[in-house]
């Protein structure tokens, strides 16, 4: 009887997210089911250990006894009364806030698209929906709030409507695209919780013998588990009814409802503060936000639009993961969710990562055959040490994702309520990217004269910024990067997931190497970016720094004109030697490599001075525009920490305190007395030539640090791509605080 037990939890899990339910010692959703099911049959507290005790499952033991314990802590679901107020589940009542913020909001449906070939019973699919609908109360349910708090509204089973369109009278080729737009549209068109039904069918007739079936539900009273269900379950009913049998379904021995009560009263107190205690000790210090490189700027409020990109991975790179996984104790699950946190950290430079991915959540044995919102979200996290080896990252991510299904009872939407993160209406909380593994490949329902093919889901919504999703199939492995278009481009995405690929090999050939020396760039890209992009550079000397290409150029032409303005005319003899008597008195306040300088002048004549100055001192200018507001005015000053500032009189006033010893180019009579030679400063190419600050993403600006070496390297591209005549009048016309001005001042 045992025996026949486990094979009943084995063979109903098979239907489960991903592999992770067969992990040895791993997932407790096995040992709950097993215990709940064992007790049940006995009507005995059994001693587990001498159960599992023998030696070929004695590590098994403790792990089921450790199940059996967060088990005991729960009452027995049963079904509850339907007499007053029927409350929501926790995850329900996420979903009813989020549609009361944004009514008519499509992103929640859960649309269904199956093939139907051969001849359709049209009366007997009617028949089928009806009887699955009166079967499963979740279906004529209905969601409000006449009072305080949102409550469940259960309705008694009636008509069932199964609206037909037929497509036969188009030509042949248009059929199939007209069909696909319906069920897209349908699959697009908004519920109303509080007026229902919450479930809608469309058949679409193409040919004699093929018909197009859609099945949209809310996620309020759905997930992907009861898709299974549904489609199992109509395809029992339309057996029946189309033979003229009566259904033999077993009964339901509770309903969501019931489930839904059964939550609220068992998940407080003492039990929920355990659940708590644990998430919020695994999630403190996390990073509020993963910063993917976008396309577009991030809207103030998701807007929920996506699109998806196709992701293979073939069957030999699927079989080598799956070899790597079973040498590690580990689950393809884990080494595919590893490898994901990897490119996340890669792509964001970020090496706190986590990733949020969905568990069945139907942890009671009664819940397996409902039709009902049980699918609770898992936030895992994982440190990307750079330097730590794939089979290190993979040890600490089993670890996490174990340690995560011990404690997966706590609703999502406690768990953000618990640790309280800076809520934002851009982002998702605790996560911006999900993973999904899915276990089960489509497969085809055969009924007397029909089979039922599930098709590809075409929702064009992404709840997160990202999500990796990915399943079975014969020839590996299929799936699509789910992505918001509000922040991304497909072609990103495209790119995106090729790196996947690249680095999924690589760790499959070589799990010891460094996370920081796996590969991502495609064959072609490395071609682009190491060839095609990068020409054999010119073999002739090159200065090592900026002030040196300018000082080659006096040398040549110290008579000829180097700077004019609308005052003043410079030669390069008179500009290098105003430049040099500013060094001089730089170098005096202890100005040398390394050493950063503020500058904030006019445009005129002593832009350049000031900057020629600086560099030739060995210092590196950090431009102030005195337009800019005065804090941010004061941000620079204080990253700068430079013992100088050049700048002209009448703008200090305009710039906060600062320590920093002022050199006003027109009013300091020093300058004048001082040596018009070059100070002997060695500069070396990877000596900072400047700062260059950006607008500042997190509210404070970030300095981006460039060498000489970098710029003379820009310098030298620009002096061999345009002609002579191109460069021998150049407008200076880019703010100091933008890179093209160093093309327009020293090229």
């Amino acid at each position: 009887k045992l025996a026949a037990l486990f094979a009943e939890v084995l063979r109903t899990e098979r239907v489960g997210l991903h592999d992770d339910f067969f992990a040895l010692g791993g997932h407790s959703l096995l040992a709950t089911q097993l215990v709940s099911r064992v007790r049940a049959a006995f009507d005995v507290e059994l001693p587990l250990r001498a159960l599992f005790g023998t030696p070929t499952v004695e590590g098994l033991a403790p792990k089921v006894e450790g199940a059996q314990r967060t088990t005991l802590r729960a009452p027995p679901l049963r079904p509850s009364s339907r007499e007053g107020v029927l409350p929501l589940s926790f995850a329900q009542q996420r979903l009813w806030l989020l549609d009361q913020l944004t009514p008519g909001d499509a992103s929640y449906n859960i649309p269904t698209a199956l093939r139907l070939t051969g001849h359709v019973d049209v009366e007997a699919l009617r028949r089928a929906f009806e009887a699955l609908v009166a079967r499963h109360e979740a279906l004529r349910t209905t969601l409000s709030a006449p009072h305080e708090e949102p409550s469940q509204h259960i309705h008694a089973p009636s008509l069932w409507e199964l609206p037909v369109i037929d497509l036969t009278h188009l030509p042949e080729p248009r059929r199939e695209e007209e069909a696909r737009h319906l069920v897209t549209e349908e699959a697009r068109r908004p519920f109303h919780l509080a007026r229902g039904p919450l479930m809608r069918s469309l058949l679409v007739r193409v040919g004699e013998e093929e018909h197009l079936l859609l099945v949209a539900m809310h996620h309020i009273v759905s997930d992907g588990w009861s898709m299974g269900v549904l489609v199992r379950e109509v395809a029992a009913f339309y057996e029946a009814f189309s033979t003229q049998r009566t259904p033999s379904l077993p009964p339901l021995p509770v309903q969501y409802a019931d489930f839904a009560t059964w939550q609220r009263q068992w998940l407080q107190g003492e039990a929920l503060d355990a659940q708590i205690q644990y998430w919020k000790q695994r999630l403190t210090g996390s990073p509020s936000a993963l910063e993917l490189p976008t396309d577009h700027p991030r809207p103030p409020v998701q807007s929920y639009r996506g699109a998806k990109v196709d992701v293979r991975i073939p069957a030999q790179l699927v079989d080598s993961l799956k070899a790597l996984a079973q040498r590690e104790g580990a689950t393809p699950f884990m080494v595919l969710l590893a490898a994901f946190q990897v490119l996340l950290s890669r792509y964001s430079a970020q090496d706190d990562i986590s990733v949020g991915t969905p568990i069945a959540g139907r942890t009671q044995a009664e819940t397996e055959g409902l039709i009902g919102f049980f699918v609770n979200t898992l936030v895992l996290r994982a440190q990307v040490e750079p330097k730590a080896t794939f089979r290190q990252l993979l040890v600490q991510v089993r670890g996490n994702t174990l340690a995560a299904y011990e404690h997966q009872h706590l609703p999502f939407e406690k768990l953000v309520e618990a640790v309280q993160p800076a809520r934002d209406l851009s982002r998702n909380p605790l996560f911006q990217a999900m993973f999904i593994l899915q276990n089960m490949p489509a497969e085809a329902l055969r009924m007397p004269g029909m089979s039922m093919q599930t098709l590809p889901s075409e929702t064009h919504f992404a709840k997160f910024d990202l999500s990796l999703g990915l399943r079975k199939a014969q020839t590996g492995m299929t799936g699509a990067l789910e992505y918001a278009t509000d922040l991304f481009e497909a072609s990103t995405m495209q790119r995106m997931a090729g790196h996947f690929g690249v680095l999924l090999e690589a760790i499959a050939v070589s799990p010891d190497s460094r996370l920081m020396d796996l590969p991502l760039l495609t064959s072609p890209e490395r071609q682009q970016l190491l060839l095609d992009w990068n020409p054999p550079a010119s073999q002739s000397p090159r200065e090592s720094s900026i002030h040196a290409l300018v000082e080659a150029q006096v040398r040549r032409t110290p008579d000829s004109l180097a700077v004019l303005t609308p005052e003043h005319r410079l030669t390069y003899r008179q500009l290098d030697a105003k430049a040099n008597q500013l060094a001089h008195r730089l170098r005096s306040l202890g100005v040398g490599p390394e050493v950063r300088v503020g500058l904030c002048v006019e445009r005129t004549e002593d832009l350049l001075i000031g900057a020629l100055g600086i560099l030739k001192a060995g210092g590196a200018y950090v431009p102030l525009d005195p337009t800019y507001p005065r804090e941010r005015l004061g941000w620079l000053l204080e990253d700068a920490q430079g013992p100088a500032l050049v700048a002209h009189s009448h703008l200090l006033s305009a710039l906060p305190e600062t320590t920093a010893t002022a050199v006003c180019l027109d009013t300091d009579s020093e300058l004048a007395s001082l040596p018009t030679s070059a100070p002997d400063v060695g500069v070396a190419a990877g000596n900072l030539a400047y700062l260059i600050y950006t607008s500042g993403s997190t509210g404070r600006p970030k300095g981006v640090a460039i060498s000489h070496g970098n710029a003379v390297s820009f310098l030298s591209w620009a002096l061999d791509t345009f002609s002579l005549d191109e460069m021998k009048g150049v407008l200076a016309a880019t703010s100091l605080n933008f890179d093209l001005s160093v093309f327009e001042l020293f090229a």
